[in-house]
């Protein structure tokens, strides 16, 4: 083994000291990228790993930055944006990513993302037929 070998698992032991939390927290950032568009709660992820809510709390946030709860907001958020870039409304949209409300899921993608979700995707298409118009002029020459 090379220094730099021993050095990387000097490190790894001290922050990821674990092995049993590092997959609680895996396992679980799994669960919710796969049931992303379902009604998931804390209550739920914990009883998926079988531990405390509040043991489950701590440790996704001690190893990714985020509590589960923003980590699913952030996922839905980037799926829609998929979503309305492949030209579903915003109420399918909505529902699609596991909202329950097109209101409040409207609410809430403008405060991430800093426009509405309509507004989005009109940028998206303009964008794209833009691109369209420019392949077309260049094509022609």
């Amino acid at each position: 083994m090379n220094f730099y070998q021993q050095e990387l698992n000097r490190i790894k032991s001290i922050c990821y000291s674990n092995e049993g939390q590092i997959r609680t927290v895996i396992r679980t950032r799994k669960f919710i990228e796969h049931n992303f568009d379902k009604e998931l709660d804390l209550n739920l992820l914990s009883h998926t790993q079988f531990t405390s809510k509040f043991h489950l709390l701590r440790l996704f946030k001690k190893y990714y930055g985020v509590t589960p709860k923003q980590y699913l907001i952030d996922k839905r958020i980037e799926k829609s944006k998929q979503y309305l870039k492949n030209g579903m409304t915003v109420t399918e949209t909505c529902f699609a990513v596991g909202f329950e409300s097109p209101s409040s899921f409207s609410t809430l993608f403008k405060s991430k993302i800093g426009v509405a979700p309509i507004e989005f995707q009109k940028k998206q298409f303009s964008q794209s037929n833009l691109k369209l118009d420019l392949q077309t002029c260049t094509s022609q020459f």
